[in-house]
C-alpha cells in the first residue's frame, strides 16, 4: 500500500533522514520507534507530502506520488493525524466530522447545495462516529471534550475520507490509562482492509499491538522486523531499549 525507497531529507547540512527505506502492506499495523530526534515525524511529514525529500522516491500502490501534493495523496488513500490536535474547538464533533467529510469528498465548492441536506454526508458520519466512539457526543462543542475524546475525533477525522493508509502520530501521547485504552481499543477496531503506520513511545503499546517494527536512530533505519525480532535485538536494547 505505502513504500518508501532510499528516502533522505537535508536540512542544510544536518540529514534528519537518511536513506529510510520501508514497506507497509494492506492490513499492516506497522509502528516507527527511536529516541527523540531520531526523524519520525520528519518521515511522517514526507510521506504525507508536508516536505519534499532531498532524495528517494515514495509510492501509494506502486504509484509514484514523490511530487505529489498533500491533497493529491489524500484523493489516493493516504490520511495523517498529527501530535497535536487540529479542531475546530468551538464547533461540535458532528460539524468537524461534517467538515472532514467536504474535504475527504471535495463537494465544498458546491455553494447551491446545503450542508445540512447532504443526507450521504450525515450518514458517513453516523457510521465514523460508532467507530470512533463518538455517537454519544456528535452535538457536543468540541470545547468541552476531555483530551481522550478529541484524540479519538482527530481519528475520526482522518477516517471521513475512507482512507486506505492511515498514519496516526502518537495518537496516545498525553492521555490517562483508560483513554490510552480507549484509543487502543479504537485503532485495534478499524478493518483489517486498512494499512496503520504508527509513531509510539510506549513500548508494551508498540509490543502488544504492532505486525512489524522500524527503529530509527539519527535519521536512519537502525532495525525492521516483527515484534519478535525488535524485542530479541541486542543492538536495538543497546541503542534504544535500554533496560526496558
Amino acid at each position: 500500500m505505502l513504500r518508501a525507497e532510499g528516502l533522505v531529507k537535508n536540512f542544510s547540512a544536518l540529514a534528519v533522514t537518511n536513506k529510510v527505506s520501508l514497506q507497509v502492506a494492506a492490513g499492516t499495523r506497522h509502528a516507527i520507534i527511536g529516541p527523540n530526534g531520531a526523524g519520525k515525524t520528519t518521515l511522517f511529514n514526507l510521506l504525507s507530502g508536508e516536505l519534499r525529500p532531498s532524495a528517494g522516491r515514495i509510492y501509494i500502490n506502486d504509484e509514484d506520488v514523490t511530487q505529489t501534493s498533500i491533497e493529491k495523496r489524500a484523493r489516493k488513500g493516504l490520511a495523517r493525524s498529527f501530535q497535536k490536535n487540529n479542531l475546530f474547538m468551538t464547533r461540535t464533533v458532528r460539524d468537524n466530522l461534517l467538515l472532514g467529510d467536504i474535504a475527504g469528498y471535495g463537494y465544498g465548492h458546491r455553494v447551491w447545495s446545503r450542508l445540512s441536506q447532504l443526507r450521504a454526508a450525515h450518514q458517513r458520519v453516523d457510521i465514523v462516529a460508532t467507530q470512533v466512539g463518538l455517537s454519544p457526543l456528535l452535538d457536543q462543542s468540541v470545547s468541552t471534550l476531555s483530551y481522550g475524546a478529541q484524540r479519538q475525533l482527530e481519528v475520526g477525522l482522518t477516517l471521513m475520507g475512507k482512507p486506505r493508509i492511515l498514519l496516526l502520530d502518537e495518537p496516545t501521547s498525553g492521555m490517562s490509562p483508560e483513554e490510552t485504552a480507549r484509543m487502543l481499543s479504537l485503532i485495534d477496531a478499524l478493518p483489517r482492509t486498512l494499512a496503520v503506520l504508527i509513531i509510539e513511545h510506549d513500548m508494551d503499546l508498540v509490543f502488544a499491538h504492532a505486525d512489524r517494527i522500524t527503529v530509527l536512530n539519527h535519521g536512519a533505519v537502525l532495525m525492521e522486523g516483527t515484534v519478535e525480532q525488535v524485542r530479541a535485538s541486542q543492538l536495538v536494547h543497546d541503542t534504544y531499549l535500554g533496560d526496558s
